[in-house]
C-alpha cells in the first residue's frame, strides 16, 4: 500500500474492523454496481471514497430534469448525457486512485455471465423485477455475492443473497418466489420516492458492500432490514429459505465460475 494510500484511508485503517489487511482487500476487490440513479448515487460515492479498487457502472439510462431531486451524482448541466459515463466521472473526481468501467447498455441474458462473473460482488439498485431477478440468477450461478436494495415512497429494504453457501442461506426468489406483475409493482414516478430514503439506503448498501469484501460479521444472508423513514423506524426479520423455491431448491445448472 502506497504512502498516500495509507494518509487516505487512515480513518478506514484506523479500525479494528478494517486494518491495513482489511483496507487492502477494499483496493483488490471489484465491484459491479448495476444501476446509477438514487441509489447509485451515495452507494457509488461511498464505495469509491473508501476505496473498493475497480468499480463498474452498468446503466443505460440518460440523466433528466426530474432525477436531479434524489440522484446526487449529476446537475442540470449533465442532462441529455448517460448517468453511467457521468457517474464514472464524478467518481473519478471523489478518488482518481481507482478503476473505472461505465457500460451503457442494459443488463441482459446476453452479457449478464460475462459482466457478472468479472466481479467479486455484485450491489444492485436497479428499477425493475426482470433486472433483479436475472441479477439474482446469475449471481446463484456464478457463486457471486449479492447485495440488493430496493425503495419506495418512504421506505426501503436491503439483504445480502449467497445461496450458493447452501443451508440457511436463501436466494432472492425465496423472498419473491415468482416474477410480480407489472400493476402490482408501480414506478416511482407513478408513486413517489422521498430523496433522503434513497441516501440512507444507498449508504446502508455500500456498508454491507464493504462488510462482504473485509469480511465483517454477521453477512445479512438470510436477513432482510426495512427502513421506515415516515416513522423512522430500522427493523431486521429473519428471511427463511423456501424448502420449494424455484430458483435454489436444485442445485443450480450451467455454472461457469465457482467461487470459494
Amino acid at each position: 500500500m502506497y504512502h498516500s494510500q495509507q494518509v487516505r484511508y487512515a480513518r478506514n485503517i484506523s479500525l479494528p474492523e478494517i486494518g491495513e489487511q482489511g483496507q487492502q482487500k477494499l483496493l483488490d476487490a471489484s465491484v459491479l454496481v448495476i444501476g446509477a440513479g438514487g441509489l447509485g448515487a451515495p452507494l457509488l460515492q461511498y464505495l469509491a471514497s473508501s476505496g473498493v479498487g475497480k468499480i463498474t457502472v452498468i446503466d443505460d439510462d440518460y440523466i433528466e430534469l426530474s432525477n436531479l431531486q434524489r440522484q446526487t451524482l449529476f446537475e442540470e448541466a449533465d442532462i441529455g448525457c448517460y448517468k453511467a459515463n457521468v457517474a464514472c466521472e464524478r467518481l473519478y473526481d471523489i478518488n482518481p486512485d481507482l478503476q473505472y468501467e461505465a457500460i451503457t447498455e442494459r443488463l441482459t441474458e446476453d452479457n449478464a455471465q460475462e459482466l457478472i462473473s468479472k466481479a467479486d460482488i455484485v450491489a444492485d439498485g436497479c428499477d425493475n423485477f426482470e433486472t433483479r431477478f436475472l441479477v439474482a440468477k446469475t449471481c446463484m450461478q456464478l457463486r457471486v455475492p449479492l447485495v440488493s436494495a430496493a425503495v419506495m415512497g418512504l421506505s426501503g429494504q436491503l439483504s445480502t443473497f449467497k445461496p450458493y453457501l447452501g443451508g440457511e442461506h436463501p436466494c432472492y426468489q425465496c423472498f419473491y418466489p415468482e416474477l410480480p406483475s407489472p400493476e402490482a409493482t408501480p414506478k416511482c414516478h407513478q408513486s413517489g420516492v422521498l430523496a433522503p430514503v434513497v441516501g440512507v439506503l444507498g449508504s446502508m448498501q455500500a456498508m454491507t458492500v464493504i462488510k462482504e469484501i473485509v469480511g465483517i460479521e454477521p453477512s445479512l444472508s438470510g436477513t432482510m432490514v426495512i427502513f421506515d423513514g415516515g416513522h423512522m423506524e430500522l427493523n431486521k426479520f429473519n428471511l427463511p429459505k423456501l424448502e420449494q423455491c424455484p430458483a435454489c431448491s436444485e442445485q443450480p445448472t450451467n455454472i461457469v465460475n465457482f467461487r470459494q
